[in-house]
């Protein structure tokens, strides 16, 4: 049977370093959301719907490992919820700039702060799978820290929310209220993915030991 275990390990090892593809993908598009809040160049922009595609196309790969393996390393709904949440903070972080280029929207400061908390949370999700199958319970301290982050997300965002509504003016500022709230809902659901990512991170570690 021994032989049998050896065949079946690269399939194994494959997923994992799909995802580990995934969450560096993600990761390097949150530091260039990060650069985009700052300076909003179109290059930033750029960056961003090209690390978008290229994680898109890793996905397609492990879902198509995924219909093609017997054995996975992990359960096999696990594998694919975590692909998706990783996948979808990336998503939102390329909708966000989409949207502000069409929209003519100027990074705020609370766009800023939420966008280095995002970086730091896709970060952790990134420590998360790397240390999934050997060091478990240091995955899971990853994952705990990537919920804290997305909670203080969600502060920054009812913070912005409550400042945009203080003192609305005339018509033209009420649009630009609106169109800004949009933007920061994107933000807020890229921190959702990323707290359910971390929740499934969570769920795995239990499952393994």
């Amino acid at each position: 049977m021994r032989w049998f275990s050896d065949l079946l390990r690269p399939k194994q090892d494959r997923f994992i370093r799909l995802l580990l593809e995934q969450a560096q993908f993600t990761v390097q598009g949150m530091q260039a959301l990060e650069k985009y809040m700052r300076e909003r160049n179109p290059e930033s922009a750029a960056l961003v719907a090209r690390l978008e595609k290229e994680a898109d196309e890793v996905r397609r790969i492990l879902i198509d490992e995924l219909n093609r393996t017997f054995v996975t390393p992990l359960d096999r709904e696990d594998i694919f919820t975590l692909s998706r949440d990783i996948d979808d903070i990336l998503d939102y972080a390329n909708t966000t700039v989409e949207e502000m280029e069409l929209l003519q929207i100027q990074p705020d400061s609370f766009l800023q702060r939420m966008a280095s908390l995002l970086s730091e949370a896709a970060q952790e999700i990134l420590l998360g799978v790397q240390r999934l199958m050997d060091h478990p319970n240091v995955a899971s301290d990853h994952a705990v820290r990537a919920k804290a982050l997305e909670n203080r997300v969600e502060r920054v965002y009812r913070e912005a929310i409550a400042a945009l509504f203080a003192h609305p003016q005339d018509i033209e500022h009420v649009v630009n209220m609106l169109k800004l709230r949009e933007i920061y809902r994107h933000l807020s659901n890229a921190a959702d993915r990323g707290d359910e990512a971390a929740n499934v991170l969570s769920d795995i570690v239990v499952k393994m030991t």
